[in-house]
């Protein structure tokens, strides 16, 4: 995208976000300048995701804040008569209400600010030039026998697809209706939620940097992120698939590709026709899986698609109405932080924060079969104390962590941009998605280093075949 694009695409945001912060401005309950604070803050977080100097990390972050945040808030409030879909506990909808809820939101995204300005002032940022392909013993063994590895990787992801939905393995909502020896559910995990795309993003690059077409290759990993969130009853493919598209666009920045165009349209237009068939292929599965216990209609209607799809639109992503219920919650305090971090997997059939903050209905579901929490998110866990400078100094630490984590990638992963954009988005949604069994993070956030580890191992493993090789040819 040339500067002129770019500037174009900018003033268009800035027109409709003037557009609903007037239209939420209107109708806002609570104090003018609380309202424009949480605007600019918010708005700033995403914007400061673009700018030159940003990691994957502050993109990411930015758009799920956004998202969560200042969309859901300034639509609901400017054109919705200020109705929420989500439960929000307490909440009464006062002005003082509202303006403590929007107080904590601005808190967070000021302390993620400070953190991604002082990584880029003193700690680091990418290099304006990528010296070398990387991962140099992976990119000779892929560039000998390309065929072969494209043909393992379709054959895994095929495999782990089908085999969980048949078994049920690991699914969103449901519980696991088979127990695996030695670890294996831990393996279908992780190989579904980002193991599987880790491949993809290596495969791209090398892909990219061989300056082939690079078609086949971005087919694969659109349909790898298809049968994976098929196959888990999710029908949010496009959180996988936009950290590869955002990590290809700043390799493809780097490199002259002759078909870059092309190329673009043509992952564009495959990745509507998938997604639009994951989500009537996940919303069949779903409606049959969900009505065997007892939540949810057996009999899968093409009509109701939209109506269902449009509601993830703005409602998916996890942001306000935790900080909502939780801001105005009677049982905030240290002991109700402490009994957070103790929650254990299948504690009460639900979550905590349904059971004690939101009063949700989950816990009149069968437990047996379902397994439906939800989430408040890390801004609202993080205020379950209370206190506002406990929240900015947590969501500060946080945020160079997030950080850290995508420079641990780039070092280890050897420069490879899609890897560091996976990873860097499978933090960011893990943060904004964060409040249930706390103390459990440490598998996802796990997963990633091994997962890293695991390539860096295999990266000099054929590294030390290729020297030998060599030595006595």
């Amino acid at each position: 995208m040339n500067c002129k694009a770019q500037k174009i695409l900018y003033a268009i945001s800035c027109i409709l976000i003037l557009f609903i912060s007037y239209a939420a401005l209107k109708n806002y309950p609570g104090k003018w300048y609380v309202y424009i604070l949480f605007t600019i803050a918010l708005n700033v977080l995403l914007f400061f995701g673009f700018r030159k100097n940003k990691l994957f990390f502050d993109t990411f972050i930015g758009i799920l804040f956004w998202l969560g945040f200042w969309l859901k808030l300034s639509v609901r409030v400017g054109f919705m008569d200020g109705k929420f879909y989500e439960r929000v506990g307490a909440f009464d909808f006062s002005g003082a209400s509202y303006d403590h809820a929007l107080f904590v939101s601005t808190c967070g995204a000021l302390a993620l600010l400070m953190a991604s300005v002082i990584r880029e002032k003193w700690i680091f940022k990418y290099p304006l030039h990528k010296e070398n392909i990387g991962l140099n013993g992976l990119f000779m063994f892929y560039k000998r026998h390309r065929k072969i590895v494209l043909i393992g990787f379709v054959a895994l992801f095929i495999t782990i697809s089908f085999t969980n939905v048949y078994f049920g393995i690991y699914q969103k909502g449901m519980k696991s209706l088979i127990t695996l020896p030695f670890g294996l559910k831990g393996i279908y995990s992780w190989l579904l939620l980002f193991g599987a795309t880790s491949i993809s993003a290596i495969l791209l690059n090398f892909d990219l940097n061989l300056k082939k077409s690079s078609y086949l290759v971005v087919l694969l990993s659109l349909l790898e992120s298809f049968f994976s969130s098929m196959s888990m009853l999710s029908r949010g493919m496009v959180i996988n698939v936009s950290s590869l598209a955002l990590g290809a666009y700043e390799t493809l920045k780097n490199n002259i590709l002759a078909s870059k165009f092309r190329l673009m349209l043509f992952s564009t237009f495959m990745f509507f026709i998938l997604f639009f068939c994951s989500i009537v292929a996940v919303t069949h599965l779903r409606a049959h899986n969900f009505s065997n216990g007892n939540y949810g209609h057996a009999n899968f209607n093409l009509k109701n698609v939209p109506g269902t799809t449009k509601i993830l639109v703005l409602d998916r992503w996890v942001g306000l109405e935790g900080v909502m219920a939780v801001s105005s919650s009677e049982k905030l305090g240290w002991d109700l932080w402490e009994k957070a971090w103790n929650e254990k997997y299948f504690d009460y059939g639900t979550s905590l924060y349904d059971l004690d903050i939101i009063k949700s209905s989950y816990s009149e579901i069968d437990s047996s079969i379902l397994h439906f929490v939800s989430m408040p998110g890390i801004l609202a866990f993080f205020y379950y104390p209370g206190s506002l400078p406990f929240l900015f100094f947590s969501m500060f630490l946080l945020g160079l962590i997030g950080c850290g984590i995508e420079i641990f990638v780039y070092k280890l992963g050897e420069s490879n941009l899609i890897l560091c954009s996976l990873f860097a988005q499978v933090v960011a949604y893990r943060y904004a998605h964060f409040g249930y069994v706390p103390k459990q993070s440490y598998l996802i956030f796990g997963a990633i280093f091994l997962n890293i580890l695991l390539i860096y191992g295999a990266n000099k493993f054929f590294l030390f075949i290729n020297r030998n090789n060599n030595l006595y040819s």
